[in-house]
C-alpha cells in the first residue's frame, strides 16, 4: 500500500480528535472555525439544517457517532478542496517536514524573496530591532510553548525548512523571552522574528537586544492568527 496522502491523515486526525474529545462539539467548532467556514456552509455541504451543526457544536444533540463525525469531516474537506485546498496544503507541508500541526501551524518557502518591510506591513507588524538583512524567502508559524516544550535542539533547527533566510512566527507569546532564548542555542539565527499576540510595551525588557546580538529582526504583532496565516498564504 502506498503512504495516505496529506488529506487522509487530516481527515483521520480531525475525525480522531472529535471522537475521542470530553467535548466533541466543542472540538468540531474548533475545527470548523480553523478552516473558516461557516455553520450555513458546512449545513448545505451536508444538506442539512444550520441548526443540526449548532445542536452537536453547542451539546444540545448527542454526541455524533462515527459516521456523522465522518460526514462532517468530509464535508469540511470538500470545500476546503473547492475554495483551492490552502488547509490541505498547509497541513501536508507541516507533515512533510516532520511536525505535528499542534506545534506547526504553517511552514512554507516562497518562490522568490520578499521584502521583510513588505511582510510587516500584511502583518500588520512593529520592528523593535532591524536585523542584517531586509528580505526573506519563507516562513514559519510556531506555536512556542508545544515548540519549546516538545523539540530537541534538532529538530528546532528544522523549523528553518529549506532555509535561515525565513521568518519565524511565534505565536502563544507572553513575554517573548523564551522564544529568544530557545533561539540561543540554534545556529544559525534566521533573519527576522514576530512574536504573536503582543504589543510593544508587552515585549521582554531584553528581547531587542538579544535580536541585535544575534543579527536577526525582531517585531511583534496582534494581528488575529487566522488572519495572520491568510496573509501569509497569498505571498507568492
Amino acid at each position: 500500500m502506498g503512504r495516505r496522502g496529506p488529506k487522509q491523515e487530516l481527515a483521520e486526525k480531525i475525525a480522531g480528535e472529535i471522537t475521542l474529545s470530553n467535548e466533541p462539539g466543542a472540538t468540531l467548532r474548533k475545527w470548523r472555525t480553523d478552516f473558516d467556514i461557516s455553520q450555513t456552509d458546512l449545513a448545505a455541504e451536508l444538506e442539512v439544517s444550520s441548526s443540526v451543526i449548532s445542536d452537536y457544536e453547542s451539546g444540545r444533540r448527542e454526541s455524533p457517532g462515527i459516521g456523522v463525525v465522518s460526514r462532517l469531516v468530509d464535508g469540511l474537506l470538500v470545500i476546503d478542496e473547492r475554495r483551492g485546498g490552502d488547509r490541505i496544503r498547509q497541513y501536508g507541508r507541516v507533515l512533510s517536514a516532520g511536525f505535528e500541526s499542534d506545534v506547526v501551524y504553517d511552514l512554507r518557502e516562497y518562490a522568490t524573496t520578499y521584502p521583510l518591510a513588505d511582510l510587516y506591513e500584511r502583518l500588520e507588524a512593529t520592528e523593535l530591532s532591524p536585523g542584517a538583512n531586509d528580505e526573506i524567502s519563507g516562513h514559519t508559524v510556531i506555536n512556542s510553548i508545544e515548540a519549546i516544550t516538545r523539540l530537541s535542539s534538532e529538530e528546532f533547527f528544522r523549523l528553518y525548512g529549506q532555509s535561515t533566510n525565513r521568518v519565524l512566527v511565534f505565536t502563544g507569546v507572553t513575554r517573548g523571552e523564551s522564544p529568544l532564548v530557545a533561539l540561543r542555542v540554534v545556529n544559525p539565527t534566521p533573519n527576522a522574528v514576530i512574536l504573536h499576540g503582543l504589543e510593544p510595551e508587552d515585549c521582554w525588557d531584553h528581547a531587542a537586544d538579544l535580536a541585535r546580538i544575534d543579527g536577526y529582526s525582531l517585531a511583534v504583532s496582534t494581528q488575529p492568527l487566522e488572519d495572520m496565516l491568510e496573509q501569509l498564504s497569498s505571498i507568492e
